[in-house]
């Protein structure tokens, strides 16, 4: 990517400079012709790794691998020129040795040229994010509900609400924020809680299922768009209903095929004859 490109684009420290000035706005993205559609009206974009279940179908974001992310993310960089890109570190990924994560944060950074990674910020997570800002890998936090945590959590539970989960959030959003975080996604969790961690944090607040409490919002593409329909969450409003959309064009398209009338004239190539004069 030229210099002039990444020039244009918002950066993390962009970002991180909206918190109390604007709401910031994103949506997850994982291909090229999303992304185009997508860039002019978000702050960044977020590959993430919920393209496991939106896109491959699986059950759960853990069988995500990197190569996918890294995958996705080149295809969405290639799609955009203004938003930032953030893409999320897939689960096993960062949880070993520092090292490691480093290591991995910078191959996709150099594979795809993103702006920054996203991690789950686990209780042990934090050490790892300040060994990977300190050395130069811009990241992005995730607390509450963390769909990486599914299977330990026994699935996709709401989080902080009694008082010692409340606690709980608080502490790992604030060690997100200390370790050198520029923005905390906060998923699932109750509006006031999302107010407490917004306000207790120096770094922007990005809302999934977590109220207009935060700084920001981010939706799944798919759940937005009304294309993901194996269910639908709480937090999610659907601003267009495009599974229906295509179920109804691609039942007009079966019904022409089978009845001949597609392709017609108009789209067919003729054998081109030389004129007379030609000859």
């Amino acid at each position: 990517m030229s210099v002039q490109a990444m020039k244009r684009r918002l950066s993390p420290g962009n970002i991180e400079a909206l918190k109390g000035q604007r709401p910031i706005v994103s949506l997850t993205a994982y291909t090229t012709p999303i992304a185009r559609l997508l860039d002019p009206h978000v702050d960044f974009m977020l590959v993430g790794d919920s393209l496991g279940m939106v896109l491959y179908g699986l059950d759960s974001t853990v069988g995500v691998t990197l190569d996918m992310m890294i995958a996705h993310g080149q295809a969405v960089m290639r799609g955009s020129k203004k938003a930032m890109v953030v893409i999320d570190m897939p689960f096993g990924s960062y949880e070993g040795s520092q090292e490691e994560a480093y290591a991995n944060a910078v191959r996709i950074m150099k594979e795809t040229g993103a702006q920054a990674v996203k991690v789950e910020s686990g209780p042990t997570v934090p050490e790892t994010i300040r060994y990977m800002t300190q050395r130069g890998v811009p990241v992005m936090g995730h607390v509450g509900l963390r769909p990486q945590a599914v299977l330990v959590d026994g699935g996709f539970k709401a989080k902080g609400r009694d008082e010692a989960g409340r606690l709980k959030v608080l502490e790992e959003a604030r060690a997100t924020a200390e370790a050198g975080c520029f923005a905390i996604v906060v998923e699932g969790v109750a509006e006031g809680l999302a107010r407490e961690v917004t306000a207790a944090v120096s770094v922007p607040t990005i809302g999934i299922g977590a109220s207009a409490g935060c700084d920001g919002q981010v939706l799944v593409v798919d759940d937005m768009l009304g294309l993901f329909t194996d269910f639908k969450p709480k937090f999610v409003k659907r601003f267009a209903d495009l599974g229906a959309t295509v179920s109804q064009a691609a039942a007009g398209y079966a019904e022409e095929v089978r009845s001949g009338a597609f392709p017609g004239p108009e789209h067919t190539f003729q054998v081109r004859r030389q004129s007379p004069s030609e000859e």
